[in-house]
């Protein structure tokens, strides 16, 4: 059988041409390729039609639902910070100390709470301040919420415990004691 009529038909079929040539082992870029064909029965074009619209479709489903998302973290932060975008308050601590009440001063006052953060890692913040010569310490910015004091002056008893601060101004009062003597 010819070659010739070997390309042109196959069992009753046309056939088209593949672009390789048996002869010279060329490429001929004057056949028909499979995007050609494709483009020619129109096929091609509605799958780019179809493309694009799931890309869009994937794209405005994104945007809705990332909106969701801020709105529901808004929310939430609303309801926690009840409004306020950094709630402070100012709290005073007084540390007094002894059977008798005496004020205690020159006591460092460690504030130790955990700022919490959602995007990156939360981390532990740590105020220290003195008490003056009446036993009062002043925290002008202090974070609401769970915060640990911890009390430490020379010749009494460390004192560490776990408050919730809440309101505006709040005051803690402090008790130290004597430690116990070592014969």
């Amino acid at each position: 059988m010819p070659a010739a009529s070997a390309n042109v038909w196959l069992f009753g079929i046309p056939r088209r041409r593949t672009g390789i040539e048996k002869k010279g082992c060329g490429l001929d870029l004057r056949m028909d390729c499979v995007e050609d064909r494709l483009r020619s029965n129109g096929l091609c074009s509605g799958m780019k039609q179809r493309i694009r619209f799931a890309f869009w479709v994937a794209c405005a489903s994104l945007v809705f639902s990332a909106a969701a998302w801020a709105q529901s973290t808004q929310d939430s932060d609303a309801k926690t910070h009840t409004g306020k975008d950094d709630p402070v308050s100012r709290v005073t601590i007084e540390v007094s100390g002894g059977e008798k009440n005496t004020p205690v001063e020159n006591a460092s006052v460690y504030l130790k709470y955990v700022e919490e953060h959602k995007v990156t890692k939360s981390k532990e913040v740590k105020l220290n301040v003195k008490t003056n010569q009446q036993g009062t310490a002043h925290i002008p910015q202090a974070p609401t919420g769970r915060v640990l004091v911890q009390v430490i002056a020379d010749g009494w008893k460390t004192y560490g415990r776990w408050y919730d601060i809440t309101d505006a101004q709040q005051t803690i009062k402090i008790h130290l004691e004597k430690p116990p003597r070592w014969y």
